[in-house]
């Protein structure tokens, strides 16, 4: 395996991390939440460095992706979702995702222009910037049978839903009507995503249900674990029918 495959794994699994953290950040700032300990001050600097830290790793997952043969993904498909001959529903989650982040960047440096209104409109539209970067990671990512990363992701996901009610909690007596139809819309993702998950990349046969190119599929080069997982013995392998590829991401 290579060096940039490992970056790539490394990176996306960080920046899901960073993703999480500045939502989180986000849902503080929106409730004005500060003290003596916590000014909202430092808040929003906090929040404004994590954001750029995330950039940065995502800037290198981007980079690593593409400069890596093993896949056939290009600058385009970074850009412009579901065209990808590379699994190209869940790895074009990750291109909206993206888009979404370069827009919620530009909005908030161009915040004085465009209006408190506006920004904030268009800021709701993080959570399903996190939601599709979620479901890219799970359905595109080779470690989605690990342990670790099966922990980080739930984290991630309480965190996130925990930051979601604590804003719809603390939001105030008005809106009640808006506020339990988005809490039931979360709640309805979450089991949506959680259903999706086990029948799908947690599932046998998910390699080639995805939409790996077939050239890329197979147990060629690898042997198998006790789950039916191919282990990696090199960076290629000899292409066949067989369901699985020489990566490990399970077939």
């Amino acid at each position: 395996m290579s060096l940039l495959w490992y970056a790539t794994r490394a990176t996306g699994e960080v920046t899901l991390l960073f993703l999480t953290i500045v939502l989180t950040l986000g849902v503080l700032s929106a409730l004005r939440v500060g003290g003596r300990r916590a000014p909202r001050f430092v808040l929003a600097g906090l929040h404004r460095n994590l954001t750029l830290a995330g950039l940065g790793f995502l800037a290198v997952h981007i980079a690593t992706t593409v400069a890596d043969s093993y896949a056939p993904i290009t600058l385009t498909d970074v850009v412009v979702p579901f065209g990808s001959a590379y699994r190209p529903i869940w790895l074009g989650l990750g291109a909206v995702a993206f888009d979404m982040i370069v827009v919620l960047t530009a909005t908030s440096l161009l915040r004085a222009r465009i209006g408190y209104r506006r920004w904030k409109a268009l800021h709701w539209a993080a959570y399903a910037c996190w939601m599709a970067a979620l479901v890219h990671a799970l359905g595109t990512g080779s470690d989605v049978r690990s342990s670790l990363f099966l922990l980080l992701a739930g984290v991630c996901a309480a965190i996130a839903l925990a930051a979601v009610a604590w804003r719809l909690v603390a939001a105030g007596p008005g809106n009640a009507g808006l506020r339990a139809g988005t809490g039931l819309l979360t709640l309805l993702a979450v089991l949506v995503v959680g259903a999706w998950t086990v029948s799908g990349p947690l599932a046998g046969g998910w390699a080639r249900r995805s939409g790996t190119p077939a050239s890329l599929l197979g147990k060629a080069g690898t042997t198998g674990t006790t789950d039916g997982t191919p282990t990696p013995r090199s960076t290629r392998a000899t292409p066949s029918t067989d369901d699985g590829d020489e990566r490990g991401d399970g077939g």
